[in-house]
């Protein structure tokens, strides 16, 4: 049997939730590859870069700073899993002007997200916006800071239900990234100076999150069940809310890249991070018609 090392680059749903499911029904052992699941989150490049990745947003920032060229071969999602959540008193993006936002590090690709959506909204996230770097983790601390006034508001990801937070604490969800800003995100990226994007082990690992994919949509009882596995602290109820609000409307059925949107995504990118649009939608991601 073939084997590859997998890294995912952050924890939640958003990078984990199709290779769990590809590990968890055998897809993997089905299509004839041995997946080791890493931990890359704390990961540099060079050693990131020896086998496929999940993380497709740092992928790309790192092939637009550093030229590595990665190559992006399935697509979990255009709409990055991340929201802006927020203490009472505050109910819109605009609102965080002069306020403490827990937020990623602004060369990371969270980040990098964060600050396109906070600009739409009309904010210098690094003049209107009091911005707290902190090392993402599953954002438990980000809840108690919020809690005891610490930070205003916090963006967070996957490893919790916002809108079932919010719901507990009074507090209010200003947004969800994948309302503002689109972008073929997570899902299964080589770099081929170290892994052939043809390799017979790097094809069946896509062919097994396609499969795990068309689980999402044609059986919704097996995709809460493991969904279930990443939202600890929630109910059924608010697990089967969170993926029928934001997995089952928006995870691709194929894995395929919408190359429009990619395009328009590598120009915002660029843009935030000050650096030369060097690469094509096409060349990044590739699909079926390319």
């Amino acid at each position: 049997m073939r084997t590859i090392d997998l890294a995912y680059v952050g924890r939640g749903l958003h990078e984990e939730l199709v290779a769990y499911i590809a590990d968890q029904e055998d897809f993997y052992a089905e299509e004839g590859v041995h997946v080791a699941l890493r931990d890359g989150v704390a990961w540099d490049e060079e050693r990131l870069r020896k086998g496929a990745t999940i993380g497709l947003g740092r992928a790309l920032l790192s092939r637009l700073t550093s030229g590595i060229p990665w190559v992006a071969l399935s697509v979990n999602t255009h709409r990055p899993l991340f929201w802006f959540l927020a203490r009472p008193g505050l109910t819109s993006l605009a609102d965080l002007a002069g306020r403490r936002l827990a937020v990623h590090a602004p060369h990371t690709a969270p980040g990098c997200f964060a600050r396109i959506v906070l600009r739409q909204a009309g904010l210098d996230p690094d003049r209107d916006v009091d911005c707290v770097v902190r090392h993402p983790g599953d954002y438990g601390m980000d809840l108690r800071q919020l809690r005891d006034g610490t930070i205003d508001a916090a963006y967070v990801g996957s490893t919790l239900a916002p809108e079932a937070i919010a719901a507990e604490y009074g507090w209010h969800v200003l947004a969800w990234v994948g309302d503002h800003f689109r972008i073929p995100t997570v899902g299964v990226a080589v770099d081929p100076t170290h892994v052939d994007p043809d390799d017979p082990a790097v094809q069946a690992v896509v062919r097994a999150h396609r499969r795990a994919l068309r689980v999402i949509h044609d059986d919704p009882d097996t995709a809460i069940g493991h969904l279930r596995t990443f939202l600890g602290r929630h109910t059924l109820d608010e697990a089967r809310a969170h993926y029928k609000t934001f997995i089952a409307p928006y995870f691709t059925t194929d894995g395929q890249a919408d190359l429009a949107a990619g395009a328009a995504a590598i120009t915002a990118v660029a843009t935030e991070l000050g650096v030369p649009e060097t690469i094509a939608a096409a060349e990044f991601y590739r699909t079926t018609a390319n």
